[in-house]
């Protein structure tokens, strides 16, 4: 359906967020936000932890990611050690209608920053605080990084293969879910105030969104009382074989195969040329494929060591059998036709005109689809536009708080 030209283009367009969030998790929420028109004003410090969320984008601990989390932000720079910082902040929280954060538990508060500070200031501010462990119980004031969460969370322990130990997500995958977590929250206490006028604080476990993602595993252990354990790359519940992943041609290209039914079984058989081991009787059934589903993996892979995955792929998909390359980030980035075509990929210019690649949003609206408007800011970019056009302080002011310690 074709967008009319007087209808908004960004659903969030008015909206403001105080964005002091830093790393991964906190930044990708507030990036969500952005992408679809929120006005995030990023409040960083220069004795950031050098990280790569750190504040100098054209710096090793500025380059990458920073480059992806905070596209479409402002920046502005403050000293949260001095009062005259922690006065700007206020004035800040005053004009804006969210407020973001991802520090332990102890950091907003002796800032005077906590949820009940901030909301006398104004009644109708929305405060998203995401900790690893959340605002109560006994962990409430630990600081954590995705791969203890992930531990953590019990998502470490299902990665792997059962004789060996658990291998985990190569990157913070937890950040990522908590990202989502934390703006998706956002978007609901936004829709609330809009029907009734009030904020709330939002207290995200970034622990408990990972928990949230094993799912029937849980079910599986208070139901049956199985504590359901590590199977590599096939099902927990067993329903097919073959099912995993197999190396074909080429150095560390891989294809995943998953066949269920009989009939299956049959259509994938003649797709790789009816060899004599797929007559056997160990294989002529799902359950005794099952049952003999390392000697088939074996000779699964016998077939793909000399085949090329896209090749197979393709050869296998036309006959009905669920097969898929295990893509890189280079296949994905520079040869996957399909993400290509759906721009999922798009560079941006940074501060000095260089193009960075990063990642739009991965969903399509139809009347308000949101856009990445902007690169990341540089550190302190926005400085001067923040305090002088949003917040009105005069050039006194300015020099007064210079002199006071308030810029980073």
């Amino acid at each position: 359906m074709p967008v009319s030209s007087d209808v908004p283009q960004l659903a969030l367009k008015g909206i403001r967020v105080l964005d002091f969030t830093w790393i991964h998790a906190g930044p990708s929420a507030t990036r969500i936000l952005a992408d679809q028109g929120a006005q995030v004003i990023k409040v960083e410090s220069n004795q950031a932890l050098s990280v790569v969320g750190g504040p100098a984008s054209n710096t090793a601990r500025g380059l990458g990611q920073r480059h992806n989390w905070n596209a479409g932000k402002s920046s502005i720079s403050l000293n949260m050690k001095t009062d005259a910082g922690k006065e700007l902040a206020r004035r800040l929280v005053s004009v804006s209608d969210v407020v973001a954060e991802n520090f332990s538990g102890r950091v907003m508060p002796s800032w005077g920053m906590d949820f009940e500070s901030i909301a006398k200031i104004r009644p109708d501010i929305i405060m998203l605080s995401m900790s690893g462990f959340g605002r109560t119980g006994p962990w409430k004031d630990r600081v954590s990084y995705g791969q203890t969460l992930q531990a953590w969370s019990g998502f470490t322990d299902l990665t792997g293969f059962p004789e060996f130990k658990p291998s985990g997500p190569a990157s913070a995958y937890s950040d990522a879910v908590g990202g989502m977590t934390g703006a998706q929250a956002v978007l609901l206490a936004l829709i609330q105030r809009a029907q009734t006028g009030h904020g709330q604080w939002i207290d995200v476990s970034q622990m408990e969104a990972m928990s949230s993602l094993l799912g029937p595993l849980v079910l599986e252990l208070s139901a049956n009382n199985t504590d359901v354990q590590r199977t590599g790359n096939r099902e927990h519940y067993g329903r097919g074989a073959p099912h995993g992943v197999y190396q074909c041609q080429g150095e560390d290209r891989w294809l995943a195969i998953t066949v269920f039914a009989d009939a299956e079984w049959e259509a994938f058989s003649c797709a790789v040329g009816s060899p004599e081991w797929a007559k056997d009787d160990r294989f002529s059934t799902v359950a005794s494929r099952l049952k003999h589903a390392d000697e088939l993996d074996k000779l699964v892979g016998s077939w793909t060591s000399d085949q090329i995955a896209e090749d197979a792929m393709h050869l296998l998909q036309q006959a009905g059998i669920s097969a898929g390359v295990v893509q890189t980030g280079k296949d994905m980035a520079e040869d996957d036709l399909h993400l290509r075509e759906r721009g999922i990929f798009q560079p941006v210019p940074d501060a000095g005109g260089v193009m960075r690649t990063i990642e739009r949003a991965p969903y399509k609206l139809t009347l308000t689809p949101g856009e990445v408007t902007k690169g990341a800011p540089e550190f302190g970019a926005d400085q001067d536009f923040v305090l002088r056009e949003i917040l009105g302080v005069s050039d006194e002011e300015l020099a007064e708080m210079a002199i006071a310690g308030a810029f980073d």
